[in-house]
């Protein structure tokens, strides 16, 4: 990889890292399900007006921008509204990994490796260790709304990989875009109420509409337009291994900017969820050095 694009690769999880922070002040300001509703509108527009429909049937956009837009991230920008750590939720969601291997299981007929299975046993061992904390300070639900998110991720992968081959997935993302707002909106006003919109009104900031623009545009747009390049230019498997970065980032930069702290069994709960996303990545050459 050159010297360029291995920096647009660490620019790239370094973003989508710090995102969990910009959710975090975004929902301080701007009702969860509201601000994941704009946060879409923004990622489509002005996008769509100088990015090509992207070729895929009618069907599959709609039910990606569903599953990913509405459900993934609505019960993510929620979950961490009801208190979920935004360093932790960047840790929680790489399950998607482990759901979408599953995932294809079930729907695609893949069958996993050995490495696949333990590494996923390690994580879901990690996820169980942070559960209990949780629960003991009854913050259990925030936890399973961030795994269900990391579900419907894992879903939107699979929805996307059943997608014909050569596809520009920033064309997808952003078409894609155009879904979720409706029924977002339509969730924030049974939820949250009609007053939630003029509540974003007087409520926001500077702070929370950069962290807005920051989710919309450095997150998604740019986000996936880099994801996009690096996977155009390099193989999967060299291109992959840095998602791993993403919780790391996720946990600095909430420690950094928000002062936030772990306890010892959330620490060690990460480090299996870590380990085991290691395992998935690399496979053998995890514990024997040796390509598989």
């Amino acid at each position: 990889m050159s010297p360029r694009h291995l920096l647009l690769a660490l620019v790239l999880v370094t973003v989508w890292g710090v995102n969990f922070v910009a959710i975090r002040w975004g929902v301080d300001e701007v009702p969860p399900l509201l601000l994941s509703a704009l946060r879409f509108v923004l990622a489509a527009l002005p996008a769509i007006f100088f990015i090509r429909p992207p070729k895929v049937p009618l069907g599959t956009l709609l039910s990606y921008g569903f599953v990913v837009g509405a459900l993934q991230f609505g019960l993510l920008f929620v979950a961490i509204k009801l208190g979920m750590p935004a360093g932790l939720s960047s840790v929680v969601m790489q399950l998607q990994a482990f759901f979408t291997i599953g995932l294809a299981v079930l729907f695609l007929s893949e069958r996993p490796r050995v490495s696949q299975l333990v590494g996923a046993l390690i994580a879901f061992l990690g996820i169980g260790v942070i559960g209990v904390e949780r629960f003991e300070n009854a913050a259990l639900i925030p936890l399973l709304m961030t795994v269900g998110a990391a579900f419907f991720w894992g879903a939107g992968n699979i929805i996307a990989k059943r997608t014909a081959g050569g596809v520009d997935m920033l064309s997808f993302v952003v078409w894609s875009s155009l879904v979720p707002p409706i029924p977002l909106y339509l969730a924030s006003l049974i939820f949250e109420g009609p007053g939630a919109v003029t509540t974003a009104i007087d409520n926001i900031t500077v702070l929370g509409g950069a962290s807005l623009l920051f989710i919309a545009y450095a997150s998604t747009v740019f986000g996936y337009g880099a994801w996009n390049l690096l996977l155009s230019r390099y193989p999967a498997n060299l291109v992959a291994p840095f998602s791993l970065l993403v919780p790391v980032a996720g946990i600095g930069s909430a420690a950094l900017l928000l002062g936030e702290s772990i306890s010892s069994l959330e620490i060690a709960g990460s480090v299996l969820v870590f380990l085991g996303l290691m395992v998935n990545v690399f496979g053998p050459r995890t514990w024997t050095g040796k390509r598989p």
